[in-house]
């Protein structure tokens, strides 16, 4: 029932925000991230084997397919929502990765802008405040913003895991792909933290990881 509870609070949030719009806008609803149907299904990979999940970064997806960029966001707007589907790891996987990888799995959203240079820079624009993902392994959870977010047409919008959280759909072609907030040096250990927290501050997402998917979305409300 909980999560029944959040997806409720979550669209009507969403019709309170159209209906506080002037009188005469047309507010447009579109869910930042979500491509339709997609093969093989987006499902993230707990409790499977090999059960993988996102550690100790901000990840950003940046191709589905012909897809390029589909966390960018299409129009000016408000963020008010974000949407996660998650695996179900077994105990001995969770406490592996408890141990491992900082803590509890936990994530939030994070609006970032790409920079001109260096190359694959990006400057984080805005965040949501971080939510405790266990309660929710097996679902696909939506957590309304208490504080919605303003974004600019051209925003993308990433997921910050600053401990874990298994999200990582597999088996996709190198046509599918995503990218970390890691230098080049980075890119095959999650020993050290690279999560994009610091509001204003650029960081380079060098580190590209192929044949996967971050199963999240966000709900954008805007109008023309």
């Amino acid at each position: 029932m909980t999560h029944m509870r959040r997806i409720s609070t979550a669209l009507f949030a969403s019709l309170a925000l159209a209906l506080a719009l002037p009188a005469g806008s047309s507010a447009t609803l579109t869910e930042v991230g979500v491509l339709g149907a997609t093969s093989p299904p987006t499902v993230p990979s707990c409790p499977g084997s090999p059960c993988l999940a996102v550690s100790r970064t901000t990840g950003l997806q940046v191709q589905v397919g012909r897809a390029s960029h589909p966390m960018k966001v299409p129009r000016n707007g408000t963020i008010v929502a974000w949407t996660v589907s998650l695996g179900k790891p077994n105990t001995t996987q969770i406490n592996f990765f408890n141990a491992n990888e900082g803590g509890v799995a936990e994530a939030g959203i994070a609006v970032v802008r790409l920079q001109r240079k260096p190359n694959l820079t990006y400057k984080l624009i805005a965040q949501s405040p971080l939510v405790k993902l266990q309660p929710y392994f097996g679902e696909t959870a939506e957590f309304p913003l208490e504080t919605t977010i303003p974004v600019k047409k051209g925003d993308e919008v990433a997921l910050t895991v600053p401990t874990w959280a298994p999200v990582l759909a597999l088996g996709f072609g190198k046509d599918t792909s995503w990218r970390a907030s890691r230098s080049k040096a980075q890119c095959t250990s999650t020993s050290t933290q690279t999560a994009h927290t610091q509001v204003g501050t650029p960081v380079q997402y060098y580190c590209l990881y192929q044949t996967a998917r971050l199963t999240y979305s966000a709900t954008l409300i805007s109008t023309p």
